[in-house]
């Protein structure tokens, strides 16, 4: 049923008049819904150069991205890296007042598990090995013994970064050093802290005066555990080592005041 417009006299056709309506929803038929569909798909169409445009500049995106999401992983992994640090710092305390006051003597476990000083670099052996079974009852979880970073890190494989706290098992692995437990004389060297009070070692770190610690004035001045770290202002350090540290340009460290923090390096790249 065709419907007469209201402006359209009476009698008058729409054939005679020359029109046709159309419903916005039908749809075009015959050449001129052919040429309509065509041009649309014509105009949807990308060149090749407007092709090889959009890949250049997905290309040049990527390439400012990347770095800032690796930076960003970094800063993330070195962060966690903090946090365990102050959880073994933690640990420490709560031994300490489980102990009397009093540092472990576990030199028989470090020898058990491997002793192993280093004519190169470290000159001692600073591995932990032996702190997660000695804190046991303190801090039970084993991920706070391996920084996230060094786990992603090729220094992983140094054998001087990481040892076993199990023997054969490769879910134990500690990667911290702890400089002031480095070796097993008898009687204790004054610069480490076997069975020692933290007043103790500060004392006896004083009259030590080690050149590579300096004499500290508070216990804040005293590193207690440390990334693992290649100096390349060390003689006797490996030339593939040489400046390589866990993270870049310093070294994250707890101090004997078990404050936790990013220490930066000239020697460290």
């Amino acid at each position: 049923m065709t419907v007469r417009p209201a402006w359209m006299p009476a009698g008058a056709s729409l054939r005679r008049l020359g029109l046709v309506l159309r419903s916005d929803r039908s749809p075009f038929r015959g050449q001129e819904a052919g040429t309509r569909t065509k041009t649309a798909l014509w105009r949807r169409a990308f060149s090749l150069t407007e092709l090889l445009v959009v890949i250049a500049v997905i290309a040049l995106l990527a390439g400012l991205l990347l770095p800032a999401l690796a930076g960003a992983k970094a800063r993330a992994r070195q962060a966690a890296c903090l946090s365990n640090l102050r959880q073994i710092g933690l640990g420490f305390a709560l031994y300490l007042g489980d102990e009397g006051n009093r540092f472990p003597d576990r030199r028989d476990l470090k020898v058990a598990l491997g002793f192993r000083p280093w004519t190169d670099w470290p000159p001692s052996d600073p591995r932990g090995g032996w702190v997660p079974g000695v804190l046991s009852n303190q801090l039970a979880g084993a991920w706070v013994w391996l920084c996230p970073e060094l786990a992603a890190s090729s220094l992983r494989a140094v054998p001087q970064c990481v040892q076993l706290a199990r023997p054969n098992d490769p879910a134990s692995p500690v990667g911290y050093w702890l400089w002031r437990f480095d070796r097993v004389d008898d009687p204790v060297p004054l610069d480490d802290f076997w069975n020692k009070s933290p007043e103790a070692a500060l004392l006896d770190l004083r009259a030590a005066a080690n050149p590579m610690v300096g004499i500290p004035n508070s216990p804040s001045d005293v590193e207690l555990a440390v990334d693992p770290y290649f100096p390349n202002t060390t003689p006797t350090v490996a030339a593939a080592l040489k400046g390589r540290a866990v993270h870049r340009g310093g070294r994250n460290r707890l101090m004997l005041d078990q404050r936790a923090e990013f220490a930066r390096d000239s020697r460290l790249r």
